[in-house]
């Protein structure tokens, strides 16, 4: 039996996001511009050239606050897209700049986390992605002279805040949450505070007419993991920030719906292009996952003696809540339209 799935990417409508149903989403999961990385100094002073003017003069914090003043009301339509019980995933990096005389942290996280908090959504515990580096040093500055050298910044946030109380699923969504369960082992790797081994992606898109020459988009697993954690096959993801499309890739390996929303027209076709690959990329993150829980179920005590049995796969899993776990299948996906693609699963 197949069923399917939609995923909608919208570029280069400023009014895209203020169209979307209010609470018809089941989960954002997003990156978007990190404020004080110079890399996006041109995308915030194009919406406010205060941003500009505050940089040139050297008053960072300024700078600072009026990049935040532009992403505050997209955190106000998400949380007035969300359902209830709904849950915002933010990736945000913090910076370091030098601004005029003064070398500062700029504390991207904290300020995003408050603004979360004052539109209605509630913070839950963070996870903090700890990115793999090649740097052969720890630090900036002075070397070895005291009073002068600071840590390098080796970690970005994953802010978690959720619109209400806790879900509440119908008889039917019941059914479709068991069949979402994640293996026990994903849980107690997943659900840690701290994230590591997942690299960076740092994709070249300076074609298609796109205004910048890299992505700065998450690994796919990412969003993966995410979306797995947070949603139910069938419930819509939502990213205000879609980029590349990492997200809504993600969501097609997953079984969920999505909607991407960029500002830039310049990256729709790098976006369709890779969600022209999700059937491969579902492909590999299926076996891998399978894989991965073969091996435990060999090597680790927990598996060896589990009890129950996967009534889908027919190997044995830990919790009788594993027992009708399905990772969806991804056999096709085809544009239908300009804006919409139509995934198929088995």
């Amino acid at each position: 039996m197949s069923y399917t799935t939609f995923h909608d990417l919208w570029h280069g409508d400023s009014r895209a996001l203020i169209q979307v149903p209010s609470g018809s989403v089941q989960l954002v999961v997003t990156s978007p511009p990190y404020p004080m990385v110079e890399m996006w100094d041109k995308l915030f002073a194009g919406m406010d050239p205060a941003v500009g003017r505050s940089l040139a003069h050297g008053k960072g914090y300024e700078a600072f606050d009026r990049m935040h003043q532009i992403l505050l009301p997209v955190w106000k339509e998400v949380a007035r897209v969300l359902a209830p019980g709904g849950v915002a995933c933010i990736n945000i990096g913090d910076a370091t700049r030098r601004v005029g005389n003064e070398f500062r942290l700029y504390p991207n996280h904290a300020r995003i986390s408050t603004d979360l908090d004052e539109v209605g959504l509630a913070p839950l515990p963070s996870i903090l992605w700890q990115k793999t580096t090649n740097k052969p040093t720890k630090f900036m500055g002075s070397g070895m002279l005291p009073g002068g050298a600071y840590a390098t910044l080796e970690h970005e946030h994953i802010l978690l805040a959720r619109k209400g109380g806790l879900r509440s699923f119908s008889v039917r969504e019941r059914a479709r949450r068991r069949e979402s369960a994640y293996f026990w082992e994903e849980r107690n790797l997943w659900f840690q505070d701290l994230w590591t081994g997942l690299v960076g992606a740092r994709q070249e898109v300076g074609h298609g007419g796109a205004r910048r020459s890299r992505s700065a988009a998450y690994p796919l697993e990412i969003p993966y993991r995410l979306i797995a954690m947070y949603s139910l096959q069938g419930d819509t993801v939502l990213d205000p920030f879609v980029g590349t499309g990492t997200t809504s890739v993600a969501a097609a390996c997953l079984g969920r719906n999505s909607l991407g929303i960029d500002l830039e027209d310049g990256l729709r076709d790098v976006s369709f292009a890779r969600m022209k690959q999700a059937p491969r990329s579902a492909e590999a993150l299926l076996r891998s996952r399978l894989q991965r829980h073969k091996r435990f179920l060999a090597t680790s005590r927990a598996g060896k003696t589990a009890r129950h049995r996967s009534r889908v796969y027919g190997f044995p899993v830990v919790t009788q809540q594993e027992t009708d776990l399905r990772i969806p299948v991804l056999r096709s996906l085809e544009r239908i339209s300009p804006e919409r693609l139509r995934a198929t699963y088995e």
